[in-house]
């Protein structure tokens, strides 16, 4: 039976169960691809600035702190305008701001090239928040204009799995841009914002030709393949608009969600989570060159980089799957973040590596994979939390404020760690001072779960 077969042969019936899988095989195989690369780039042009680290702040003078608050900068402009770029999508339609959104960051995350004080690194990173804000939502928005509910965790799952690849590519490709340095007179790092800006700008234009807004405007489906998806989406659709009808709009729902205990203690456990994923992040390229030492370049610092990124999609998998099948969620949530924040300490221990016969740097990312582990792994669980106890349009608000003042996080970690490093003169305390956060936030998570 094909994707367009019906069990009675009229066009009209409802098309059957292995009808229905083969067609939803055919919208993954369009779409969920497509989005992947669109977060790769996204992602990659977001922290790719950990790879420039090194060489653009002996270049220019940066000290720590200059840097780390550059890197923090953009989730300042991130969180700004998160809500109010995904209230224009609901007006404008999710293929066509997607589309804008990826420009702009494209040329944002180019112009990172020009960068030549620290205010403009500032400024320009602050920006390419701005631009890309609302992005993630929007994809989220997208992916529930074709999937019903008991399918979209899972195309979610592989949608958001891009961020971890993404490192795993980008740390290996930047450490080749790295090493154009003098290539027609420019750095090295300039290269770098240059050349991995433009795919984002490219692709931003392709949006408008490849996405289509919902299956009714898709020109790959055929009738009877836009009828059976639009049924199954559209008493879903309807009870969405009943439950938003009843919310007397965005504000009303905020409002209530921020006399919700919960909602605020699960922020805290997404906060705690950016701090160190942005922490760790922002800095592992430098850290790694520093253990290494001055003879390692920037190609193979790259290539080491790439390597807890390697934890992050494992841990993604395998903690995803095992909450899954056990429909255990609460340990599965803040027991990676309690290994994450021990990955931190292990990684400022210097007996360890003695203790078990490994050389420094392979103990550091033995430390950091175990750390990105953790906070990959608890990405999925996580958010099966907020929906067990939300509903209605209280769903997507609560997700939207638990976001964005989880990323808030984002801004803290790499500016905490720079200016630690310019006090003191090391990244300890930074480190030490996340993984305290960390604790704090996987607490929290066992507080708001337990058995009441």
């Amino acid at each position: 039976m094909t994707a367009t077969d019906t069990p009675s042969g009229s066009p009209n019936a409802a098309p059957s169960s292995a009808a229905l899988v083969a067609l939803y095989r055919k919208v993954d195989l369009r779409l969920l691809p497509y989005l992947f690369l669109l977060y790769v780039v996204a992602y990659l042009d977001r922290v790719n600035v950990s790879f420039a680290a090194p060489s653009l702040s002996r270049e220019l003078g940066f000290s720590s702190s200059v840097f780390g608050l550059g890197a923090g900068m953009f989730f300042a402009g991130y969180v700004l305008c998160e809500v109010p770029s995904n209230l224009i999508l609901r007006r404008v339609g999710a293929r066509l701001w997607i589309a804008r959104i990826m420009v702009t960051w494209g040329i944002c995350a180019c112009a990172m090239a020009l960068v030549h004080t620290d205010w403009s690194f500032h400024v320009l990173r602050f920006l390419l928040g701005v631009a890309e804000a609302g992005f993630l939502p929007g994809i989220i928005y997208y992916l529930t204009l074709w999937y019903p509910a008991k399918l979209r965790a899972r195309a979610v799952a592989l949608f958001m799995a891009a961020t971890p690849v993404a490192g795993i590519v980008g740390g290996p490709l930047s450490g080749l841009l790295l090493e154009m340095h003098g290539a027609m007179g420019l750095s090295g790092w300039r290269w770098l914002f240059l050349l991995e800006g433009v795919p984002a700008v490219l692709l931003g234009f392709s949006v408008l030709r490849y996405l289509a807004d919902g299956p009714e405007h898709a020109p790959w489906l055929n009738p009877a393949e836009r009828e059976a998806l639009a049924g199954e989406l559209a008493v879903e659709h309807a009870a969405d608009a009943g439950a938003h009808s009843e919310a007397h709009g965005l504000w009303t729902v905020l409002g209530t969600l921020a006399r919700d205990g919960r909602v605020w203690l699960l922020s805290l456990g997404y906060f705690s989570l950016c701090v160190g994923m942005y922490g760790l992040v922002m800095w592992m390229p430098t850290l790694i060159g520093e253990i290494l030492g001055p003879g390692a370049g920037p190609e193979r610092v790259g290539l080491l980089s790439a390597i807890p990124y390697l934890g992050g999609v494992v841990g993604m998998v395998l903690i995803g799957r095992h909450s899954d099948r056990t429909g255990e969620r609460r340990w599965h949530t803040a027991g990676p973040l309690f290994v994450s924040a021990a990955g931190f300490v292990l990684a400022l221990w210097p007996g360890g590596a003695a203790l078990i016969g490994l050389s420094g740097p392979w103990w550091s990312l033995g430390c950091f994979t175990l750390a990105t582990i953790g906070l990959w792994g608890m990405l999925g669980p996580f958010w099966t939390i907020p929906t067990g106890f939300l509903s209605g349009a209280a769903t997507a608000g609560g997700v939207a404020l638990i976001n964005s003042v989880g990323n808030s996080g984002g801004f803290v970690g790499p500016t905490l760690v720079g200016y630690v490093r310019d006090a003191t003169g090391s990244h300890v305390m930074g480190f030490l001072s996340i993984a305290a956060i960390m604790v704090l936030g996987g607490c929290a998570i066992l507080w708001v779960t337990r058995r009441r």
